[in-house]
């Protein structure tokens, strides 16, 4: 009984060291991606960030532990994707087409929207709170910032006029510092969207990010369990 219950502990740590392992992972992709959309002047998406995008997603979807079938969809969906973005790149097909920009804008908002989601269901269905929560809700906050530049990326790639007006030229670095200065409600006025559409975006944002911050790291703060402590409830299990 000892043996076994010592072989249960061993593979209870070993999937909680993959689940964290593979946020920090998350955490890298993103900050890679974040990196090269700020060095971005145009607004036309980087394809080697979309490409780590899609790496990220394929991460996340497994370390979430969505339902293998799903799993497999996505994965499908994400090597066709990338294989294709190669091929445009190296190929330049339709390199300076304007459609194309705007189906890699609005693949990346998808993208980045999809991971929050599924990584809040998994922490949700886990009901335990420790350093891999913590984990979670940040790379969670993070692709949301994400999901919302790509959104301005969007838009600014479709509207005809600029997002921010006269006040900042309209690129991927702009758009990314303003998403993150409006998700964390820092608001610095250098920079406001010029249009009534653009500002009820950034309302969204500023709401999502405090209802984000209040509800998950509320949840995590009131059920923070140390590590010494998870550890010994297996054992003191009958």
């Amino acid at each position: 009984m000892r043996q076994g219950s010592d072989q249960g502990n061993r593979g209870w740590w070993a999937g909680r060291r993959h689940m964290r392992l593979g946020y920090i992972l998350v955490l890298v992709s993103v900050a890679i991606s974040y990196a090269l959309c700020s060095l971005q002047s145009t607004t036309k998406p980087s394809t080697v960030a979309i490409c780590i995008q899609l790496l990220t997603v394929a991460v996340v979807f497994r370390v979430a532990n969505v339902h293998r079938a799903l799993r497999r969809t996505v994965d499908g969906v994400l090597v066709v994707a990338g294989v294709s973005i190669i091929a445009t790149a190296l190929f330049n097909i339709n390199n300076d087409s304007k459609i194309l920009d705007i189906g890699l804008s609005a693949a990346s908002m998808i993208f980045y929207l999809a991971c929050p989601v599924v990584i809040i269901g998994h922490q949700v269905r886990r009901n335990v709170v420790d350093l891999q929560t913590l984990l979670a809700a940040i790379a969670a906050y993070i692709l949301i910032g994400m999901s919302f530049t790509f959104l301005f990326n969007l838009y600014g790639l479709i509207a005809t006029r600029p997002v921010f007006g006269p006040a900042a030229a309209d690129s991927l670095s702009v758009e990314l510092f303003f998403s993150f200065s409006t998700l964390t409600t820092t608001g610095y006025g250098n920079i406001v969207p010029a249009t009534s559409f653009g500002q009820s975006i950034a309302v969204m944002e500023a709401i999502t990010g405090q209802m984000f911050l209040v509800v998950a790291m509320a949840r995590i703060v009131s059920m923070w369990k140390p590590a010494a402590r998870l550890a010994k409830e297996p054992e003191s299990a009958p």
